[in-house]
């Protein structure tokens, strides 16, 4: 068969073949395709194997050579990830003949059809990344993202309908944002839907109910990892949280919303990836039932409004072959994750302390990091810094969102909003298909403030690296910070989280930490007995030994060169000044009238 086969492909080569076609701007595209079907296959065996099975087929009209691409990253992660690393087994056939096939680039495959007619391209996929982005399997359950599996023809355009097609064992679930079209069979008018729908195959719980007067489901592999109470609070917060999101906006833009949620005990911490009607949650053990949780949540459902319709041009339309940097990033998870917050204390799942503690906390993230311009760091996503700032778009961003929002309800004697702005440029740019710009961001702004500019706070606050004006704008809402100085016992470490675990980056000179032989590139197991892959871990290590002595025996548990390591340092304390936000007693009324409506979700004079 293997010699038949290197025949076969001798043959093809030596007959003349067309060139491919060129677009007007000089670059290779696609002959034209039609009636595009994508077909995925996924058992048990494949599960065992961490391997998916991925096959499309189309029409076409004569012996033009095919180009079809994969995608290199999944919008909403905003990272390259070159998922064609992960293809194996390509094949090309047509009329049970095999096709032959080269690559133009690193994850462009050409196909040379052989004349009019069907043509079916396969290929495997390994399923062994525990990403949002990516693929991930086990002997009964698989995620996957279209990005990964779908292959779209090169410089076609984007706008073809799609059918997709699930084998799977018998009795196995599916679930997935796209359009049922028949049994195990679903569709998508382009391919911008297509990929921006992932899917769970294989057993998991699923229930659902109406919110908002639509159908919510809520997906959880593995089975039996989210019920009884934890499962009825989940439900709880969704009842509660997304009223309070579609009120921003107006209306609900999808038929069905799915939560679609993973735990696994190797993966540290917790992450969500939003897409137009689902998110996928990827969580350890430690965050079920959390604080932390329903903020998760609130998050990546708004994004549904704020980033996955509403975003800015530079990601309008997504281009799946090269960056796409923005320095509005701060706009598009920044300022949802503000309004995590606020549909967090709208919503009554927590109460103004609560708000109030959570922003806090992130003015008091940021103090601790360099001085970062949003717009930098914004656009600095793509390469990851190092220096603990490359997540920092979401706190500040968030932070510069609840000062703007003061700011125009002060402006407008609370007549008008953050939220104001977010709808006015939803139905202007999205609602016309397209995206917004910087300009119409800030002149949105400021027609909300009643015509005030913006270009001061603009340029120290947002492409600048001034410190925040809070002790300025917070009386404005009838707040103030509060600082206080207290005694707080510490490790003395930094450290960087990822999917592997906390891996401890530096140790400060004569820290606790330094005496007890923790050293950089360590993996941080637990301190005191807590878990290092808690996301409080920190506020729960102060919390045990905030009155033990001086002193006291602190066991440490670390790995290096791949084995654990008992240690034991001595608690230490340092002196922290810290500041609380408070309500102002002496606030004026249309300081406590501006503070009700931020949080509450009004207008009014």
């Amino acid at each position: 068969m293997r010699t038949k086969a290197i025949l076969l492909l001798v043959a093809v080569i030596a007959v003349p073949l067309p060139p491919p076609r060129a677009s007007a701007q000089g670059i290779a595209t696609s002959a034209p395709l039609s009636d595009i079907r994508y077909e995925v296959t996924f058992t048990r065996v494949n599960g065992e194997r961490r391997q998916v099975s991925s096959a499309m087929t189309f029409t076409v009209g004569g012996t033009e050579p095919v180009l079809l691409s994969l995608p290199s990253w999944t919008p909403g992660s905003y990272e390259i990830d070159n998922f064609a690393r992960d293809v194996s087994n390509f094949s090309a056939e047509q009329t049970g003949t095999s096709l032959a096939w080269d690559k133009t680039d690193p994850d462009t495959w050409r196909v040379r059809p052989h004349g009019v007619g069907e043509v079916t391209v396969r290929f495997d996929y390994l399923a062994d990344s525990l990403d949002n982005a990516n693929t991930w399997a086990r002997p009964d359950f698989l995620l996957f993202n279209g990005t990964n599996l779908f292959l779209y023809p090169e410089g076609g355009g984007f706008d073809f309908p799609a059918a997709v097609t699930v084998n799977t064992e018998a009795g196995w679930k599916t679930v997935t944002g796209m359009t049922a079209a028949g049994a195990h069979r679903y569709a998508a008018s382009n391919y911008h839907d297509l990929v921006d729908m992932p899917f769970f195959v294989g057993q998991f719980d699923l229930d659902s109910t109406q919110i908002s007067g639509t159908w919510v489901r809520f997906a959880t592999y593995p089975s039996g990892s989210v019920t009884g109470g934890a499962r009825v609070a989940v439900w709880e917060a969704l009842k509660l949280m997304i009223p309070a999101e579609v009120k921003v906006f107006g209306e609900v833009p999808w038929n069905t919303y799915s939560v679609m949620q993973i735990t696994d005990p190797s993966f540290s911490g917790g992450s969500g990836l939003e897409h137009q009607n689902s998110h996928v949650d990827i969580l350890s053990p430690g965050l079920l039932g959390s604080p932390v949780l329903p903020s998760l949540y609130a998050h990546e459902i708004f994004h549904a409004w704020n980033v996955k319709r509403l975003r800015p041009s530079d990601l309008w339309p997504y281009k799946y072959d090269q960056e796409q940097p923005t320095p509005l990033l701060w706009i598009s998870e920044g300022i949802t994750d503000y309004y995590a917050d606020l549909a967090e204390v709208r919503g009554g799942i927590v109460d103004a302390n609560g708000f109030y503690v959570l922003t806090g906390d992130k003015m008091a993230e940021i103090d601790e990091l360099p001085a970062t311009a949003l717009e930098d760091a914004s656009l600095s996503t793509w390469i990851h810094p190092r220096d603990g700032t490359g997540d920092i778009y979401y706190s500040k961003g968030s932070l510069a969102g609840f000062l703007l929002d003061i700011t125009i309800r002060d402006a407008s004697d609370n007549h008008s909003s953050l939220d104001d702005v977010m709808r006015t440029l939803y139905n202007a740019a999205y609602k016309n298909d397209r995206g917004f710009t910087s300009d119409e961001w800030w002149s949105t702004v400021s027609k909300a403030a009643k015509g005030r500019s913006f270009s001061d706070f603009y340029a120290r606050y947002i492409d600048g690296r001034e410190p925040f004006p809070y002790d300025k704008v917070l009386p404005l809402a009838g707040l103030r910070l509060a600082r206080d100085t207290t005694h707080v016992p510490q490790l003395g470490i930094a450290s960087l989280q990822d999917s592997t675990g906390l891996h401890v980056t530096q140790v400060a000179p004569e820290s606790s930490a330094a005496a007890a032989g923790v050293q950089p590139g360590d993996q941080l197991i637990s301190v005191g007995g807590i878990n290092a892959d808690d996301p409080l871990w920190t506020e729960k290590f102060r919390s045990r030994y905030a009155q033990q002595p001086e002193g006291t025996a602190l066991p440490v548990v670390v790995r290096r060169g791949g084995a654990e390591q008992a240690l034991t340092a001595r608690l230490h304390f340092v002196t922290s000044v810290g500041s609380r936000l408070i309500e102002d007693p002496r606030a004026s009324a249309k300081a406590r009238r501006v503070r009700e409506g931020l949080l509450r979700g009004v207008t009014q004079p």
